[in-house]
């Protein structure tokens, strides 16, 4: 067979955690998820993993893993928080890259990709070796072998680029049809092509250094299609366009292949990644070309022609790379919004970088003989911050028993280095506003870089960098430059150990806290600590020992806190100053509590914590949230029982009114529809469902009509589901536990719920392939329990629309 069919996904999100923190902080707009990252995994990554393959009926007849028969990259900061928080999902797509040697002649699915996304035709030469380096070391490290091409950031190049990329032992990347100049067939002239390039075979770039690198340009018309219109709607149709993309040509080798976001299969696009899974399916069984990945292709069929690449293009910008330094014209669609501020951020950003490389060389010199080596090499500890680790990094680049003040500034001046990149991670630039989320982003990243700057060096360039923001128009009155971006949403998020004490000390009244604990990429020991409750007032006193588990830095700190109910709350933190001090402090504070005199309790805390003075405002989000919660849920049970007596006193009416077919009045439908949507939820969320109410509260929802919270019950709703199938999975012959699975599903098939069933369809399945065949030929052999079983799996799989066998 002559004819092969690439498909690339480039899976990526921008790095959303806190700089200070080290973890992504709840995000609203994601709901019912904690955040976006959360979210899209939920949307794309897991069901990419485990995609499900339907038959005519739409019934489930197989589970396939597709990035085992992709190409694809992840960026390495999103496969840093998926270890964290989905690791499940990031074994997966490991397992998947060693899968794919088997099917594709020893190649590997996976590709790396230049460390956090930067532009790197706009970055200086350090930073693309660096970027480079670091994609290939995290790849190392998560597949296990090294890589044989490198996804670059937009696909955005220059010669300089691609050197970087051989130099470092990359064979090959792909680009955008766009970023075609020339090419040229062996012993022919040169020939313009632009985005006319023929997409079907490889091209050799050859570079001023004298060596070379293959590249691939997709075929454009088609990947378009898949990611604006709607080619995801059949899996067959998907196939069939790219069958139809191969000429007639007797005995040349072709490859048609596509590159888009890798999000587009589930995310952007829902039930995407089961078209791609029916896509590759029905190619494979209908034998309409070989699958392949990019390696595999390049052994087979090495490039006959050479090609010249357009310098400093890009596949999502027409201008090249301007949309990352311009007001070039491209935007996500805000009419009337200006993006000049593009320039002046980028300025700005440079001066910080370059004032921050020469603050690196001086103060890491002494330490370390080649300190741009050393930040290479510093991926090492990224990927693994254990103390003995850090030792290791330190040893190898010949810094040897420091004291540990020395080595806390070692390991700052490294870390403002990373955070001097992280602040270049193009999506600070993709979209219309310097206020939005993701300027926002790389603006805290650039302030973080500025603090550990001055804490390791004592020169500070904020002022300056503030300076420049100020030729950063924004969109927004309320922003009206780029300076007033930092002031407003960055500086008031600026974390030092003092905030995370403070942050300790106020979760400390509503939580518990073991003797040593992490906060975040912090850890707290508790060295002395006393609450007292008198009604609904709250103390709390202590020291505590406090400690970055990223640079080292380490602080003592004492505080006080006293709630006063509901949000009402002040305290004080401060380093400890001694226990004479410390003693002083907890007595005076702790009688004035005792006498219930809060105007003194007031001055003390002025009197021992000066302006160190914090309140709720001062938690970190998800704490904040959770103790909001806290103070509200009285409010709302409150409320729940006054919607309560409502609709239970008013009910006989509301049924008269509903068999005349009057409209209920707003007073009498909030209260019920709240008070039904309170009832699911709770008996959803309780250990064993009673299914009697559950089908009462049914009823009721469909008697009444009511729309209900579909989202987020839904989402509780196949949570549950979710345990329970996994529960059958650890115990597949209790019978009982399937009947309530069965029931519960028939019963919640009722209201238009917007249930995930993905996993449980998983889960039905995996229950089938190990146990049906058994059970059915206990069934046939005479065992009634096994016959029973047999018929509720079988019913269960109508519901989740699994076939059973």
């Amino acid at each position: 067979m002559n004819r092969y069919i690439c498909i690339h996904g480039h899976f990526y999100q921008p790095p959303r955690e806190n700089p200070w923190l080290e973890e992504v902080e709840l995000q609203d707009s994601a709901f019912p998820y904690h955040d976006w990252n959360q979210r899209i995994t939920a949307e794309c990554y897991a069901p990419n993993a485990a995609s499900r393959i339907l038959d005519g009926q739409g019934k489930l007849i197989d589970i396939v893993n597709n990035y085992s028969k992709i190409s694809f990259n992840f960026g390495p900061t999103l496969l840093s928080w998926m270890e964290r928080h989905t690791p499940a999902v990031h074994r997966t797509i490991i397992d998947a890259d060693r899968a794919s040697r088997e099917n594709f002649s020893g190649h590997g699915s996976a590709l790396a990709q230049v460390y956090n996304h930067i532009i790197m035709p706009l970055a200086n030469s350090r930073d693309k070796r660096t970027q480079v380096v670091w994609g290939i070391r995290d790849f190392e490290y998560r597949f296990g072998r090294k890589p044989e091409g490198m996804w670059l950031a937009e696909t955005a190049v220059d010669l300089e680029t691609l050197d970087v990329l051989t130099e470092q032992g990359i064979r090959f990347t792909i680009l955008a049809p766009r970023q075609a100049g020339r090419t040229r067939a062996p012993g022919k002239r040169w020939k313009a092509v632009g985005d006319r390039i023929d997409p079907r075979q490889p091209y050799v770039c050859n570079l001023p250094s004298g060596r070379s690198i293959s590249l691939f340009f997709y075929d454009g018309p088609i990947s378009q299609d898949i990611a604006f219109n709607n080619l995801l709607a059949s899996g067959e149709r998907f196939a069939g366009r790219l069958a139809g993309a191969f000429t007639d040509a007797m005995g040349q080798n072709q490859l048609v292949h596509i590159a888009t976001d890798g999000e587009t299969y589930g995310h952007h696009h829902r039930y995407g990644d089961m078209a791609l899974a029916y896509c590759i399916r029905h190619i494979e069984t209908n034998d309409l070309a070989k699958i392949t990945v990019y390696g595999e292709y390049l052994e087979k069929f090495p490039p006959t022609h050479e090609v010249e690449v357009l310098e400093n293009s890009s596949w999502s910008c027409a201008h090249g790379v301007e949309r990352w330094r311009e007001d070039c014209g491209c935007n996500s669609g805000r009419e009337g919004w200006s993006q000049a501020w593009r320039g002046p951020l980028r300025r700005a950003l440079d001066w910080l970088r370059d004032n921050l490389a020469t603050v690196y060389e001086r103060e890491l010199s002494p330490f370390i003989e080649d300190p741009w080596k050393a930040r290479d090499d510093y991926i090492n500890v990224i990927l693994d911050r254990s103390e003995d680790n850090v030792k290791s990094f330190l040893g190898y680049n010949g810094v040897r028993d420091l004291p540990r003040e020395q080595e806390t500034k070692v390991l700052r001046l490294l870390e403002m280095q990373r955070h001097a990149m992280l602040m270049y991670t193009s999506c600070g630039w993709f979209f219309d506003e310097v206020s939005g989320i993701e300027a926002t982003q790389v603006l805290q990243y650039a302030a973080r870089a500025i603090q550990l700057c001055e804490k390791a060096s004592g020169a500070s360039f904020e002022s300056g960098f503030v300076e420049r923001l100020q030729a950063a128009p924004g969109n927004v009155p309320e922003f009206a430059t780029g300076a007033q971006v930092y002031e407003k949403l960055v500086r008031p998020a600026m974390v030092d150990l003092l905030r995370v004490g403070a942050h300790y000390a106020v979760s400390s009244l509503f939580k518990e806290y073991e003797e040593t604990a992490t906060v975040y990429s912090y850890t707290v020991g508790r060295e002395r600590y006393e609450r007292r409750e008198a009604g609904r007032q709250k103390l709390a006193m202590g020291r505590a020992h406090l400690r970055s588990n990223i640079t080292g830095d380490e602080r003592a700190i004492s505080f006080a806190v006293l709630h006063l109910g509901d949000h009402n709350l002040i305290g004080g933190v401060r380093s400890f100053a001694g226990e004479e001090a410390f003693a002083q402090m907890t007595g005076e504070v702790g009688d004035a509590f005792e006498k219930v005199d809060l105007p003194e309790i007031i001055r003390l805390m002025d009197k021992h914590f000066d302006t160190h003075n914090y309140s709720l405002w001062h938690l970190f989000k998800d704490e904040q949230r959770y103790v909001f919660d806290r103070i509200t849920q009285s409010a709302l049970e409150e409320i729940e029982g006054s919607f309560r007596r409502i609709y239970d006193h008013h009910y006989p009416i509301m049924q008269v009114m509903r068999e005349l077919r009057i409209p209920l009045p707003k007073a009498l439908a909030t209260p019920a529809e709240y008070t039904i949507n309170a009832n699911l939820r709770r008996l959803l969320e309780s250990p064993e469902p009673d299914l009697e109410q559950l089908q009462a509260i049914v009823e009721e929802i469909r008697k009444w009509n009511f729309e209900g919270e579909k989202t987020s019950i839904g989402f509780v709703a196949s949570q549950k589901v979710d345990a329970l199938m996994e529960r059958l999975a650890r115990e597949p012959e209790d019978l009982a536990l399937l009947k309530i699975i069965e029931r519960m599903l028939r019963i919640l098939s009722a209201p238009a719920l917007e249930l995930d069933l993905m996993r449980a369809q998983h889960l039905h399945f995996q229950i089938a392939r190990r146990h049906f065949l058994v059970m059915q030929g206990r069934a046939e052999g005479g065992d009634p329990g096994a016959a029973e079983w047999v018929e509720h799996f079988d019913s269960l799989g109508t519901y989740l629309q699994v076939r059973s066998a």
